[in-house]
C-alpha cells in the first residue's frame, strides 16, 4: 500500500520559504564568521601582547632614566587593570595615576643599575597628594646622588610640591617662558550653614565630641572656628618649616632667605619685570633658564646621541624600565615574606574596590596575610582620612588577631592617616610616620540634616502615625525631637569613649592621657610622635626593616617583600593585556563602544560632600551612625 502523497507547497509559498532559508543561512553564516573573526582577532592581539612582554630589548650603557609621571601621585591605584589600560589606550588623562612604590622602585633600582648613567626629572604632570609621599620620594632621589648618578631637573610650569622633588637635582632649568612659584600652605574650606539653613531650609544637627573635630563645621557654621584655626596652623606651620628646610638643604640655602622671597614676592617680581623665570633663577630656586630641546641637547652632549629616540638622547622612560625591572623578578621566590597591605581612601563598609579601603575586604586582606604560611609579618601602610566607625573596627580587630597569631604588625602612615585611619592603625606593634604625615584627630561626630522648613516652603508636609514616640523620630522629613538628639549624642559620646579607651589601651597609657591629646586635634607626625601617639619617624622601608626585625628574618636580601591585593580574574589580565598592546590600543582609541564603556566604569573623584552623603544614606542599619572622619587634607 503506498503512503498517502502530502499535499504539494503552492509555487508562490515555496519561493519565498527558501528564500527565508537562504536568507537564514546566510545570517548564520556571516555571524560565525564575525565571531570567529574576532576570537581570531583576540587571540592574535593577546598573543602579540605576550611577545611583547616577553621581548623586552636589554638596557644598553649610559641610557638616561626620564621620569616624567603624570598623573595622581597614590599608594595605590584606584581603578583595575582593565580600566587603566583602557583609558591609557583611548589617551584619557583624567584617569591618569602614578603609585608612589612604582617611582620609589625604579628610582632605587636605577641608584644601582650600571646601565643608568643620568636621570632626567620632568614632574609638571605630576599630581602629589602630600608632603609625607613627596619626602618619601625625595630621599630616594637623594640616595640616587648620593650613588653617583646625575639627576637633572627639567621644568615648564612647576608647582611647589613638584618643586621639592626637583630640588633636590644636581642641576635644575627652567623653561625662560616658564613659571615657579613658592607661596606656603593654605586650606580654606567652603562654609554653607547661610546657605543651608536661611536660603535652602535645610537645618544640620551637629553632635561630636572634642573642641577641636571640626570635620562638619562647614555645615552648621559661616566660617571656621577659632580652634579650627588654632589646631590647623598648629601642623600646617610645622609642615612649611619642614619644607622650607628640605628645599634649603637641596640647594644649598638659607630657609631664611627662600621664606623672605617668598614675603618680598610682590617688589622681587615686579623688579623681575614679572618674569616668574628670571625670579626663580635670581632665587637661586633653580640653575638656569633652558627650553625642553635645549635641555635634551645638553643630555646628548652629555650622554649618547640616539637619532632613533624622540628625544634624541639614548634613553629610557619609566614605564618601560618599570618593564625592565618586572621582567627580573624571579618568577618562584621561596623566601620568607614581608607582606604590605595598603589601606588607601575613605573607609566604608562592605566590600570596596582598590583604592578604598572596605570593612569587609581590607579585612579579608589581612585574613589572607595571616592564613598564608608564607607571611611572616605585615606592614599595613595607612594612607586615609578615616570613615565609618564600625567598617574601622572591622580592620582594628584583624590587626589584634594578626598579632595575636604570632605574626608582627607594623604600621606605615602615608600622608594622611587621621581619625578612622589612626583607629585602624592604633593597635600595631610599631607605628611610623613621615614628620610631615598628618595625623590624630582622634574624635567622633554624627550629622543629620533635616528638611522640614525646605519641604514647608513647596508645601510638602510629613504626617501619620507610630507604635512608640520614637518610631520613624530619625525621618529627616520630620523636625529632630530633642530626646531624639539626647540619643544621638549618647552614641556618639559612647564612640568617643570606646576610641579613647583603644588607643590608650593600644598606646599602654591613660586614658585621661589620651584625652588631653584627642579632642579631634589634628598633629602632624613629629608633633603626634612628640605626643606618643607614633613610635618612630620614617618612611615605609623603615617599617618593613622594623617588621622583618621583629620576625627574625635577617638582614634585607633574606626576606621577599610582597604586596598584598585583590587579584585580577583571568579575564581582566587578558582584557588589559589585549589594550596594552598597540593592535589593541589602535582599536580602542576608535571605539565608540569601548568610550561608553568606560565612563561608565570609571570611578569618580569622591568628594567631601559625597562622602556625607554616603555616610547620611539609610543602609538598613540602625538609624545612627558615628564617623571618624577628617576633612584635613591640603
Amino acid at each position: 500500500m503506498n503512503p498517502p502523497s502530502l499535499p504539494r507547497r503552492n509555487p508562490i509559498a515555496a519561493f519565498f520559504v527558501g528564500l527565508w532559508d537562504v536568507m537564514n543561512f546566510t545570517r548564520r553564516l556571516i555571524l560565525n564568521l564575525l565571531f570567529f573573526g574576532l576570537l581570531l582577532l583576540l587571540l592574535i592581539i593577546f598573543a602579540a601582547a605576550v611577545v611583547r612582554g616577553s621581548g623586552i630589548k636589554p638596557l644598553q650603557e649610559r641610557t638616561t632614566l626620564v621620569i616624567a609621571p603624570e598623573g595622581r601621585l597614590v599608594e595605590q591605584f584606584s581603578a583595575d587593570p582593565v580600566t587603566r589600560a583602557l583609558a591609557k589606550a583611548m589617551g584619557d588623562s583624567a584617569a591618569d595615576e602614578v603609585q608612589l612604590r612604582d617611582l620609589v622602585r625604579a628610582i632605587e633600582a636605577a641608584s644601582e643599575d650600571k646601565h643608568i648613567e643620568r636621570v632626567l626629572l620632568q614632574l609638571d604632570k605630576l599630581q602629589p597628594a602630600g608632603h609625607a609621599s613627596l619626602r618619601e620620594l625625595a630621599r630616594a632621589l637623594a640616595g640616587l646622588r648620593a650613588a653617583g648618578k646625575q639627576v637633572v631637573g627639567f621644568g615648564e610650569g612647576v608647582g611647589q610640591a613638584q618643586y621639592l622633588l626637583l630640588a633636590q637635582a644636581d642641576e635644575v632649568y627652567l623653561d625662560p617662558m616658564g613659571g615657579l612659584l613658592l607661596e606656603g600652605l593654605g586650606r580654606y574650606r567652603q562654609y554653607y550653614r547661610q546657605g543651608l539653613q536661611e536660603k535652602l531650609g535645610v537645618d544640620v544637627h551637629l553632635f561630636k565630641v572634642g573642641e577641636y573635630k571640626s570635620a562638619a563645621e562647614p555645615f552648621v557654621l559661616d566660617a571656621a572656628s577659632p580652634e579650627s584655626k588654632e589646631a590647623d596652623l598648629y601642623w600646617m606651620n610645622d609642615l612649611w618649616q619642614r619644607y622650607l628646610a628640605d628645599v634649603a638643604a637641596a640647594r644649598g640655602l638659607d630657609p631664611a632667605q627662600l621664606a623672605a622671597g617668598i614675603d618680598q614676592l610682590p617688589a622681587g617680581l615686579a623688579a623681575a619685570g614679572g618674569d616668574l623665570a628670571k625670579y626663580a633663577l635670581e632665587q637661586k630656586l633653580v640653575d638656569g633658564l633652558m627650553t625642553r630641546e635645549q635641555v635634551l641637547e645638553l643630555l646628548a652632549e652629555r650622554g649618547v646621541a640616539d637619532e632613533d629616540s624622540d628625544l634624541g638622547v639614548r634613553s629610557i622612560g619609566l614605564a618601560g624600565y618599570l618593564q625592565q625591572l618586572d621582567a627580573k623578578r624571579m618568577p618562584l621566590d621561596k623566601r620568607p615574606q614581608v607582606a604590605v597591605i595598603v589601606a588607601a581612601g575613605e573607609i566604608t563598609g562592605g566590600d570596596q574596590p582598590a583604592g578604598s579601603i572596605g570593612g569587609e575586604s581590607t579585612s579579608a586582606l589581612l585574613r589572607q596575610a595571616r592564613d598564608d604560611d608564607d607571611v611572616k609579618a605585615v606592614v599595613l601602610r595607612v594612607d586615609s582620612p578615616g570613615g565609618e566607625v564600625f567598617a574601622s573596627e572591622q580592620i582594628r580587630r584583624e590587626v589584634a588577631l594578626l598579632k595575636e597569631a604570632g605574626k608582627p604588625v607594623v604600621v606605615s602612615m602615608g600622608d594622611l592617616a587621621a581619625s578612622g585611619g589612626y583607629w585602624i592603625s592604633m593597635n600595631a606593634d610599631r607605628i611610623y610616620a613621615d614628620p610631615s604625615t598628618i595625623t590624630g584627630s582622634i574624635g567622633i561626630f554624627g550629622l543629620i540634616p533635616n528638611f522640614t522648613r525646605s519641604l514647608d516652603k513647596i508645601g510638602v508636609h510629613t504626617d501619620g502615625v507610630g507604635t512608640t514616640r520614637f518610631a520613624g523620630a530619625f525621618d529627616v522629613t520630620r523636625p529632630l525631637d530633642p530626646e531624639v538628639g539626647e540619643i544621638v549624642q549618647s552614641v556618639i559620646n559612647k564612640g568617643y569613649a570606646d576610641f579613647i579607651g583603644k588607643v590608650a589601651a593600644a598606646r599602654g597609657k591613660p586614658v585621661e592621657a589620651i584625652d588631653e591629646v584627642a579632642r579631634g586635634r589634628v598633629w602632624s607626625g613629629a608633633q603626634a610622635s612628640e605626643r606618643g601617639l607614633v613610635d618612630a619617624l620614617g618612611g615605609l622601608d623603615d617599617a618593613v626593616a622594623d617588621a622583618a626585625q621583629r620576625a627574625t628574618l635577617g638582614e634585607e636580601g633574606k626576606y621577599r617583600v610582597r604586596y598584598i591585593e585583590k587579584a585580577a580574574t583571568p579575564f581582566a589580565q587578558f582584557m588589559s593585556g589585549m589594550a596594552a598592546s598597540r593592535v589593541g590600543s589602535a582599536l580602542l582609541q576608535d571605539s565608540g563602544l569601548a568610550r561608553v564603556a568606560l565612563a561608565r566604569a570609571m570611578p569618580e573623584t569622591e568628594a567631601q560632600l559625597r562622602f556625607v552623603e554616603r555616610a547620611l544614606a539609610d543602609r538598613n542599619g540602625t538609624p545612627v551612625k558615628s564617623l571618624a572622619y577628617c576633612f584635613c587634607g591640603l
